[in-house]
């Protein structure tokens, strides 16, 4: 899972950030509510861990922030308010389980594969559909107009992306940070390569071409019909 940690506490945010890395977990990790923005609106994630009592904005208020944006990543609350109050009223703002401080590290990765679980069941894996395109993420199976698309990992995970955020101009960075991850050991010049690649098998064979470049800031997936002037 890629995880975005936010936990003021020095000592206890490496320690988790570790754990979790160790543990196979793509993790990033945050250190007040100003830093977590920051990676809301860069990269996608499967998870938020918040720490309930942050500076600046509460882990509870970043919380609602993300829900009230219709953002369903999963959120995880680590607080040391035991009262049953507090706890209701962080699953009512949104979040999808607690863990009070302190707690077992053997904890944590149950309650993170429960919520992984979760979501699969829940079915967050929906089917993209976008401009002819058809993206299953549970089967890593895509399709143009019905025609089935053969695409290695990486080429889904970025196809994926465009599909989440259509006509959206994604810059080369944003797109580095959240399909190969802010720590991955590649150079922006990797994204332009595999979209190149990807372009081959999503756009050559059709005269609508659907990826397209715009100049000096980035990439976007358009939509079929809609008048652009990027190529």
């Amino acid at each position: 899972m890629h995880i975005l940690l936010v936990e003021d506490d020095a000592k206890l945010g490496y320690m988790i950030q570790y754990k979790l890395t160790s543990a196979g977990h793509r993790t990033e990790w945050a250190r007040n509510s100003e830093e977590a923005e920051l990676f809301f609106s860069t990269a996608e994630f499967d998870l938020y861990i918040l720490d309930w009592m942050l500076p600046g904005k509460t882990g509870l208020e970043l919380c609602r922030q993300q829900r009230s944006l219709n953002d369903n990543t999963a959120i995880l609350m680590l607080t040391a308010r035991g009262e049953i109050e507090d706890r209701v009223s962080g699953l009512l703002t949104g979040a999808d389980d607690y863990m009070i401080k302190p707690f077992a590290f053997e904890e944590l990765l149950a309650r993170i594969t429960s919520l992984d679980r979760r979501k699969q069941t829940r079915g967050y894996n929906i089917k993209y559909a976008v401009s002819g395109l058809r993206l299953s993420p549970d089967t890593q199976e895509a399709e143009r107009d019905g025609v089935p698309l053969t695409l290695t990992k990486r080429e889904f995970q970025l196809l994926e992306f465009f599909a989440r955020h259509p006509n959206v101009v994604l810059s080369r960075e944003r797109i580095l940070n959240s399909v190969w991850g802010s720590e991955a050991n590649v150079t922006l010049n990797a994204v332009d390569a595999v979209i190149k690649l990807l372009r081959k098998k999503v756009d050559d064979p059709y005269s609508v071409k659907l990826i397209r470049s715009v100049h000096g800031r980035g990439y976007r997936l358009v939509d079929n019909g809609a008048d652009h002037d990027d190529t």
